[in-house]
């Protein structure tokens, strides 16, 4: 039995087509032609060494069917030859049909003739295909991770901060000097690159010097100018320089990083912005959720959702809002457990911000805040935010910071603690039994007539005080509030809106609300007990004169405080306040810092063998 031709298969079978005939044995023949080349090694765009098999790169197999628009192209052209051989095909079998004596030698002249035309668009396809694999080589592909090309600001980051991009306004260039000279020593403002940067980077003085969108700009409209702390961090932190600010409570410090972090993440594809992406790290409660509050405000408007995470709530729900979030505020021991659960990725989060550097150190966290750290990638932008510039903090930053730009708003370039010279310090020597009498005439003193309505924020020591006082504020006819550790944190929410909003003009607290909280309008803050420490004294009165405005403080001052007059006799003539003679009797003695760890009896560990943690089963 005699071959049959190709065309009795055709009609046979009714799948198979002269063409897909040719064109399986040209693919086969070109493979076998392409696997006698050796593979050799290429070094791709990027710098990554990889296999070419077959004329293409190991790395690229996984792309095998994803078309370039020059392979796109070359397909259809030969898609049209291929077409043009099937109707040849067409024309060879109607041929067959009419010779029904079987010339079998014509009609395989035919068929030969259409095979040979399908070979030659086969040819021209793999050919085709071939020259869009080589411009897809040389040429980025639509399916390909897009190369960003960025100009390099005048100040970046070498290692550990991720590059940012910011241009100067022309407008901002072209003021005269003279300008930018008398906003700098108007707000006592030193700016310290440890990079020799030619082109310095100007404080943005005005909004519309800001290069934000239209939508960001518009969260600026209730506010008439930044303010100087904003003023100075913004251009850094939108070239992506690490940096350390010192600067006292109240200073818009929220704003100065939040406008850059969401810059930021707003301007990446919608694709890039899973996953965390910045953190922010607070000592308190309090201050995280005022915090939220404010970058809520900021980022919802431009599509970013922000999560609060802190203890004394269930974890569940922060768990459930983690995995959407793009921006996480956090007190350090809740974030690390979620870490340690594997509920908190931070390894997409390349914008870190210590906020309260020096009293999350105070409070025993820098374990906690070096093991978040950890956790993020190398290479991302870190801020801390202080009011004082202590060794602790320093050997913080020169250990997570690559040449961190620091900016002190302030004559105080030491960056020890001093208290807001706009607030008025009375300290007032009295007997232990009085205080509360004391307290109650105080209230009535200043919660009367037109300032019936002002915000009064009254400081206690201890918790069961704190009970104490409220409740007696309370029985007097006052409307307040209490705010410290034995109450749920529902409570305590409650009670500082309320507060804040002005519901209840009277708040009772404990140190727990003497750091970070912005509550706007406080004009008097009491101290019926003093502190344990004199930088607690400073955290306390900085309640008030905030953003600019002048502040009210008087403290309560017994005979059991006078092993820290000399402390507070300082605090008060750095700020050029009065000393009180009854306060002098007691001595200028100044007693060292109480350690976190060792309470009273202060221990210096800055030489001392590193501590060991002991664990009893």
């Amino acid at each position: 039995m005699g071959k049959r031709p190709i065309s009795d298969v055709v009609a046979e079978d009714g799948a198979t087509t002269v063409t897909e005939i040719s064109r399986k044995k040209s693919k086969k023949d070109k493979s076998k032609k392409l696997n006698k080349t050796a593979p050799v090694d290429a070094i791709d765009t990027n710098g990554h060494t990889g296999e070419v098999m077959n004329g293409k790169s190991a790395d690229d197999s996984e792309d095998e069917d994803k078309l370039s628009k020059a392979e796109r192209k070359a397909a259809k052209k030969a898609k049209k030859e291929a077409k043009e051989a099937k109707k040849a095909k067409k024309a060879a079998a109607e041929a067959e049909v009419k010779d029904s004596n079987g010339a079998v030698a014509e009609d395989e002249e035919v068929i030969k003739a259409a095979e040979k035309a399908a070979r030659k668009a086969e040819k021209k396809r793999l050919k085709a295909l071939a020259k869009g694999e080589e411009t897809a080589e040389s040429t980025p592909s639509t399916t390909s991770p897009p190369t960003t090309t960025t100009t390099e600001p005048a100040a970046t980051n070498e290692t550990n901060a991720a590059p940012g991009q910011y241009e100067e306004t022309k407008e901002l260039t072209q003021l005269p000097q003279s300008e930018i000279d008398a906003f700098l020593a108007k707000n006592t403002m030193t700016i310290q690159d440890p990079k020799p940067t030619g082109n310095k980077l100007r404080p943005i003085l005005n909004f519309k010097y800001l290069p934000v969108d239209d939508t960001l700009r518009a969260f600026f409209s209730k506010f008439s100018a930044p303010t100087p702390i904003q003023a100075a961090t913004w251009p850094f932190l939108l070239a992506g320089r690490d940096m350390v600010g010192v600067a006292e409570t109240g200073s818009g410090k929220t704003l100065a990083f939040g406008v850059p972090c969401v810059r930021n993440i707003a301007a990446l594809p919608k694709d890039k912005r899973k996953g965390i992406k910045a953190v922010i790290v607070s000592p308190t409660r309090e201050l995280a959720v005022q915090i939220y509050d404010q970058l809520v405000a900021l980022a919802t408007p431009v599509g970013l959702s922000v999560v609060c995470v802190y203890g004394g709530v269930p974890k569940d729900p922060q768990v459930a809002a983690c995995r959407k979030a793009h921006i996480v505020v956090a007190t350090p021991g809740r974030l690390n457990d979620l870490i340690s659960d594997g509920s908190a990725d931070l390894s997409k989060a390349e914008y870190v911000v210590l906020d309260e550097a020096d009293r999350m150190l105070d409070k025993g966290f820098e374990e906690a805040i070096r093991q978040i750290i950890s956790q993020t990638p190398k290479k991302r932008q870190t801020l801390m935010f202080t009011a004082t510039w202590p060794p602790s903090v320093r050997d913080l930053a020169s250990t997570f910071m690559s040449s961190p730009v620091r900016i002190t708003i302030g004559d105080n370039q030491s960056g020890e603690l001093r208290a807001n010279v706009r607030i008025k310090q009375v300290v007032e020597v009295v007997d232990p039994r009085a205080k509360e009498q004391r307290l109650l005439q105080l209230l009535k003193q200043y919660q009367s007539g037109k300032n019936k309505e002002d915000r009064i924020l009254v400081f206690c020591l201890y918790k069961k005080e704190a009970v104490r006082i409220e409740n007696f504020i309370r029985m007097k006819g006052f409307r307040v509030g209490g705010i410290h550790g034995d109450l749920s944190q529902e409570k305590r929410s409650a009670s500082l809106a309320a507060f804040k909003e002005g519901h209840v003009p009277l708040l009772v607290a404990t140190d727990v609300a003497a750091r970070g909280l912005d509550i706007p309008a406080v004009k008097v803050v009491i101290n019926v007990t003093f502190p344990l420490t004199a930088e607690d004294y400073v955290h306390r009165i900085g309640r008030t004169g905030r953003a600019g405005k002048e502040g009210l403080a008087i403290t309560l001052f017994t005979e059991h405080d006078k092993a820290l007059s000399g402390s507070l006799i300082n605090v008060l003539k750095a700020a050029n306040q009065p000393v009180p003679e009854e306060l002098m009797k007691f001595g200028t003695t100044v007693k060292k810092k109480e350690h976190g760890a060792y309470g009273a009896f202060y221990k210096d560990t800055e030489n001392a063998k590193a501590a060991t943690k002991i664990t009893f089963d």
